[in-house]
């Protein structure tokens, strides 16, 4: 039955996934995050009096049916309370017109108020109070608008911070100089959140931890609140100016600025609180981006963080690859989206290195990443055609380019979007409280520049490689596995730094391969499935969870073939629990999240991960299994 039961799922697998491309090709599935962004688009409507009723009844829905046992929201699926994504969830659906007394209302107040109130908010979710005039503006952390003066050698510059916190940071800097109040028509409030009268809480400005650096910041925040009233105004209009300039330089169309829904909903709220008209070019076009980002069926709808069409169709395209079938019109399409005409925010480290890199978006030229070029780069290559090979050349120059370097422990890594974006003392200012303000050198994204590099002929000898391989090394964990920063978690980066020796010649027999491959095998469900649990990015033990899930038990088993374990039982267990968890129309369920935005702060779920994951890996055991070689040949 093993030996016949997953080349038939093979099959129906991939006419699963075939059945969902797009017209020209590309692939894109729904991105999905916690209460929070689809909580902040009602907000949105209402602090713009745009409200469409309809839309937010759908949306409510949506948020009713994510409520968590314990009353209020968490931060993914069945995950714990979470007091931040609690309070805007709570906020929007009283705005869509949930009574307080209803039971469902009862239980999320009663939650919040047991965890400290809405008082115990993160940052982002006291300035978006601070807009409804809930909390003070005293409330959230001092930013001031000056910061766009600031030169590169000052010890914060905006550079210094990720392209995620930079694109969300400035259009709030105006909101935060500039202090507008909603419209509110309907006169939501929800002061019933607090357990302390905002008015009375004296310690809002308490920093991510309790370092010397946080100390600091805390005390510098202080100073700042008490000579800011002091800043000359020509000196404020004219970082206005740069604000609205960096906006509209990054503006990116109907895909936003810096394609992601907190950057656009603050660019939409700061043109509108500069008296912008809704019909202006620039206001009309970043609110339409914010409402690409909608999801709206027959009776829920939801908002996405972002769209991510070159990432699926980049992992689609391998999973079309392994399993035979043609890459050429995904590989089409991605060959329109290479970035090579506009310097982005990387330049600030590399001027002289010229663009060749592709972005997670349809649309983000300022941002390209490197784990997105590294990623399309491979399918390319796989593809063979010479129609691609300068676009491959480009990839290459550019994700060489954005190596980190200055030695150090980071060095020889790659950040996604950076090289160098490793000012770690910036993290413990109060405004960093999500723990996230930074881009620094990761094994998984570095995982697979490494994978790029070798499946394209470069030598593990080579400097560079000799420098990634290094980092990775040094960058393993005591168990043998490896942190994933953007996928859910230890199985995640153990599945791409395998991936990435295996391409770099590295023997199976390494003892990194050979511990790394031991801990996976240690994790593994009596089910044959691998599942991990979000909270492995705070207390919850690495690689366990309490159910498999398709995608993790995918990375597992292609980990373990990548470190020349085609014929251990673990893999045939693995390999079977695919096929027997497999629908009958060829997709599987999976509603655990298994990805990451942001450890500890912000999860996603890629509706795209079951299917193309459990793809790839039954079609490359499949490929391993029936061939005459058991050596994986391609970096990812």
């Amino acid at each position: 039955m093993l030996d016949t039961l997953p080349f038939d799922a093979v099959d129906k697998a991939l006419d699963a996934l075939t059945r969902l491309a797009q017209p020209d090709g590309h692939f894109v599935f729904e991105l999905e995050a916690d209460a929070t962004i689809p909580a902040e688009y009602v907000l949105l409507e209402h602090f713009l009096d745009r409200i469409d009723p309809e839309l937010a009844a759908k949306i409510g829905v949506y948020l009713r049916g994510i409520q968590g046992a314990h009353g209020g929201w968490p931060l993914f699926h069945d995950g714990a309370f979470n007091i931040s994504a609690s309070v805007k969830a709570y906020f929007a659906l009283k705005a869509i017109g949930d009574s307080p007394d209803a039971p469902h209302m009862v239980r999320a107040r009663d939650a919040i108020l047991a965890a400290g109130g809405a008082e115990r908010a993160n940052v982002f979710t006291r300035a978006q109070l601070a807009l409804f005039g809930e909390v003070p503006w005293h409330a959230v952390p001092v930013m001031p608008l000056e910061i766009m003066h600031l030169p590169l050698w000052f010890p914060f510059h905006l550079s210094k911070v990720s392209y995620w916190s930079r694109t969300v940071i400035v259009p709030l800097l105006v909101l935060m100089a500039r202090k507008p109040t909603a419209r509110n028509p309907q006169g939501v409030h929800i002061r019933e959140l607090f357990r302390t009268p905002p008015d009375q809480v004296k310690d809002w400005i308490q920093g991510p931890d309790n370092s010397g650096w946080s100390r600091f910041f805390k005390y510098l925040d202080s100073v700042l609140r008490f000579v800011q009233p002091w800043f000359p105004q020509r000196s404020a209009d004219r970082a206005v100016e740069k604000a609205m300039a960096f906006v509209k330089e990054r503006l990116n169309g109907d895909d936003g600025l810096g394609g992601i829904y907190p950057a656009i909903a603050n660019s939409v709220m700061m043109y509108d609180t500069l008296g912008y008209s809704p019909d202006h070019p620039d206001a009309a076009i970043a609110w339409q981006a914010v409402r690409k980002l909608l999801v709206i069926k027959d009776d829920r709808a939801y908002c996405q963080p972002c769209l991510s069409p070159v990432w699926d169709t980049g992992l689609a395209g391998h999973a079309l690859a392994e399993a035979g079938a043609s890459t050429t019109a995904a590989c089409d399409w991605l060959l329109t989206k290479q970035i090579t005409d506009v310097p982005g925010d990387w330049t600030v480290r590399r001027p002289n290195l010229r663009p060749g890199g592709w972005a997670f978006q349809y649309e983000n030229a300022h941002y390209p990443d490197v784990d997105d070029t590294a990623v399309v780069g491979m399918l390319l290559h796989r593809n063979g055609h010479p129609k691609y090979a300068e676009a491959i050349d480009r990839a290459k120059e550019w994700v060489v380019g954005m190596q980190s370097s200055g030695g150090g422990k980071l060095d020889g890594g790659w950040g996604a979007f950076e090289p160098e974006n490793t000012h770690l003392y910036l993290n413990h200012i109060p405004f960093a409280d999500h723990g996230a303000l930074l881009d620094p050198p990761t094994s998984d994204v570095t995982a697979r520049c490494v994978s790029f590099l070798a499946q394209i002929g470069t030598k593990a000898s080579d400097p560079v490689m000799a420098k990634a391989l290094a980092f990775l090394r040094r960058e393993q964990e005591p168990n043998g596995s490896w942190f994933g920063r953007w996928g859910t978690n230890y199985i995640y980066g153990t599945w791409s730094v395998l991936c990435a020796l295996n391409a770099a010649g590295i023997s199976s027999e390494d003892p990194s391969i050979r511990r790394a491959a031991d801990w996976l095998i240690s994790v593994q469900r009596d089910d044959g499935g691998w599942g991990e649990d979000e909270e492995s990015y705070s207390t919850a033990p690495a690689g366990q969870y309490k159910e498999a899930t398709p995608s993790q038990t995918a990375w597992a088993v292609l980990g373990l073939m990548a470190a020349g374990q085609v014929d251990n039982p673990a893999v045939a267990r693995g390999i079977a629990y695919l096929a027997r968890t497999q629908r009958t129309d060829g997709e599987w369920d999976e509603t655990p999240y298994t990805a990451v935005g942001f450890p500890r702060v912000f999860y996603l779920r890629y509706h795209g991960y079951r299917l193309y994951f459990p793809l790839l890996a039954l079609a490359r055991h499949r490929a391993l299994t029936r061939g005459n070689t058991r050596q994986v040949a391609f970096g990812f």
